[in-house]
C-alpha cells in the first residue's frame, strides 16, 4: 500500500472555545487535542498524511486549522467553514484563500444534522453558498444522518459540476441494528460518480463500551456495495473516536473490515478516493 491518509480527524481546544456537540458524556475529550497529540498516532499506525475538518460554525477556527497545516508537515488538507448562507460567500471563502495556509483550504462543511429543517440544504441562499464552493474548486462535506439525505441528494444531483463527500457513511444507526431507512436512502448515491462517502465515525456510533468488529460490518459491506472502494475514504475521527476506542484500534478496525478487499482496493479506501474527492491534497510535498 502506498500513502496512508486519515481523511477526517478535528483539532480542538475546549479552553479556547465553546463546543456545542460537546456534551457530559463526552468528558473523556473534553480538553485539548492538537498536533503534538495526533503526530505520534499517525506514525505508530503507518499512516503517512491527514485532512483537518472543521468542529463549529467558525471561519476563526478555519483561519487557525490553515495556520497549523501551513507549519504541520502531515496535515495534507483543511476542510473548512464559511456561513453558507451569507450573501459575501464568494468573498468569504475567497478570504480564507488568501490567509496564512490557504492553500491546504481543500473543502467547505456544515453540521447540517444540527438544522432543525431537514431540509436546510435546500433553501435558496444555501444552494447559493454551494454553487460558490463549487465554483471555488473546492468539495463539500455533508455532516448528515438518514433524515437529511433526501435533501442531499436533490443537492447532489443539482450540482453534477462539483465534489461532494458523505462523513461517517451518514451515521448509520449501528446501536439498533435497523438499517433498512438509512440504506435505502444511502442507495440512490451510488449512481453519482462526484460523491465519496467517508468510512468514519462508526465507532460512536455503536455501543462505546462493548462494540465489536462485528457491528460495523454490515454497514461498511453495504456502503461499499453502494461507493465501490474507489469512492469509500477511510477517516478516523479522532479525538472523537476515543470515546470508544484508541487511534490503533480504530486504524485496526478499518483495515479489518476492508480485510476482504485486493490491495489496490484498499489503497483506494486508505488514500487514492481522498486524492480524488480532495485534489491537489495528498501530495508528495504535503506528507509528512
Amino acid at each position: 500500500m502506498s500513502r496512508i491518509v486519515d481523511a477526517h480527524h478535528h483539532f480542538i481546544d475546549p479552553a479556547r472555545a465553546g463546543y456545542p456537540w460537546l456534551t457530559t458524556d463526552m468528558a473523556p475529550i473534553d480538553r485539548r487535542f492538537g498536533p503534538e497529540d495526533l503526530a505520534p498516532e499517525l506514525a505508530a499506525a503507518g499512516v503517512d498524511a491527514s485532512i483537518v475538518v472543521q468542529t463549529r460554525s467558525s471561519a476563526e477556527e478555519t483561519r487557525e486549522f490553515l495556520a497549523t497545516a501551513a507549519i504541520t508537515p502531515f496535515v495534507a488538507g483543511v476542510v473548512g467553514w464559511v456561513d453558507l448562507t451569507a450573501a459575501t460567500v464568494v468573498d468569504d471563502i475567497a478570504a480564507l484563500r488568501s490567509a496564512p495556509g490557504g492553500d491546504r483550504l481543500v473543502g467547505i462543511r456544515h453540521q447540517v444534522h444540527d438544522e432543525p429543517d431537514p431540509a436546510w440544504l435546500l433553501r435558496g441562499d444555501v444552494r447559493r453558498g454551494l454553487a460558490a464552493v463549487g465554483a471555488a474548486a473546492l468539495s463539500c462535506d455533508l455532516l448528515v444522518r438518514t433524515r437529511e439525505l433526501p435533501a442531499a441528494l436533490t443537492v447532489v444531483r443539482g450540482r453534477p459540476d462539483m465534489r461532494f463527500v458523505i462523513d461517517h457513511l451518514a451515521k448509520p444507526p449501528i446501536g439498533s441494528g435497523d438499517l433498512d431507512a438509512w440504506t435505502s436512502r444511502l442507495r440512490p448515491f451510488g449512481g453519482l460518480e462526484h460523491v465519496w462517502c467517508k468510512m468514519s465515525g462508526l465507532v460512536t456510533e455503536a455501543d462505546w463500551r462493548s462494540w465489536r468488529v462485528a457491528d460495523l460490518t454490515p454497514a461498511v459491506e453495504i456502503a461499499l456495495g453502494i461507493f465501490g472502494p474507489a469512492r469509500l475514504i477511510f477517516g478516523s475521527d479522532w479525538p472523537v473516536c476515543l470515546l470508544a476506542g484508541s487511534y490503533a484500534k480504530v486504524v485496526a478496525t478499518a483495515r479489518e473490515l476492508t480485510g476482504g478487499l485486493s490491495d489496490l482496493e484498499r489503497a483506494d479506501v486508505f488514500g487514492g478516493s481522498a486524492a480524488r474527492a480532495y485534489p491537489g491534497s495528498v501530495r508528495p510535498d504535503r506528507v509528512g
